[in-house]
């Protein structure tokens, strides 16, 4: 379910109340965990995390025109989903987050390759998420994209 909002802020103002309160603390745990660099902008109709073309002039290796993504948050329309492409690309990360995930949750880590989905979402691991953000620098990120995706 992609969003045709043009700003983060108009993104957020078109959900139900109970979504916008969920989107809006996910969004600042991450604003205030992820590491400097990267850029926050509307990103594949959500709320995206990406290195900015002055600091990557390549862009995503799929679309140039478009800067490199590392995290979306979005409100889906069964649940409450975090993409992040570093868990995609990154076992060791993927490892991690699998392993400290029950530390922060009673329920069923529900997962594909780099998408969180959180169906309740009274019961979303705020700071756990707030960590996974902090966990790459810019620099690090266009390492692992360039020799993960650019074989």
């Amino acid at each position: 379910m992609q969003s045709k909002a043009a700003s983060v802020q108009e993104y957020i103002d078109t959900l139900p109340d109970d979504r916008r309160a969920a989107i809006t603390v996910l969004r600042k745990v991450i604003l205030e965990n992820l590491p400097e660099g990267f850029a926050e902008e509307m990103s594949y109709g959500m709320i995206g995390y990406v290195v900015p073309h002055s600091l990557f002039p390549k862009g995503y290796r799929c679309n140039p025109k478009l800067p490199l993504p590392f995290i979306n948050i979005a409100s889906q329309k069964n649940f409450i989903a975090m993409y992040h492409m570093g868990i995609y690309a990154n076992k060791d990360l993927l490892d991690w987050f699998k392993q400290e995930y029950p530390k922060y949750s009673k329920n069923k880590l529900d997962m594909g390759k780099g998408c969180i989905r959180f169906k309740n979402i009274k019961e979303i691991p705020f700071p756990l998420l707030g960590e996974l953000a902090s966990k790459i620098t810019v620099e690090n990120w266009i390492e692992i994209a360039e020799s993960t995706f650019n074989k």
